[in-house]
């Protein structure tokens, strides 16, 4: 069965889904540090990514864990500790990251 681009719909696929999950200026970066170290604090994401404003980066890192990707886990204690890590759904996304990855390695001048 031949599917012609005019009755295709974008909007319906699975790379559009994929696509409203990590896209923003630092969803997959944000993401990337998580697949690279694992556990970690606000203040370490914003020293490693290092452009992005606290209001910023906490609001992504919400819809980031809206949409089940991050995991925060707040400790009760003073001052306040809270840590970041990638969920089970966000670890899946691991391959695609590294291939995107790969891909600029080899590409990159």
């Amino acid at each position: 069965m031949n599917c012609h681009i005019s009755e295709a719909q974008l909007g319906e696929t699975g790379f559009s889904y994929t696509l409203s999950l990590i896209s923003g200026k630092y969803k997959m970066t944000i993401l990337y540090a998580l697949m690279e170290f694992g556990v970690v604090r606000f203040n370490e994401l914003q020293r490693y990514i290092g452009t992005i404003s606290y209001k910023t980066l906490s609001s992504t890192l919400k819809q980031l864990e809206a949409d089940g990707l991050v995991h925060r886990e707040e400790y009760p204690q003073i001052p306040p500790k809270v840590e970041y890590s990638l969920t089970g759904r966000g670890r899946s996304l691991v391959p695609v990251l590294d291939l995107m990855c790969e891909w600029g390695e080899q590409h990159r001048r």
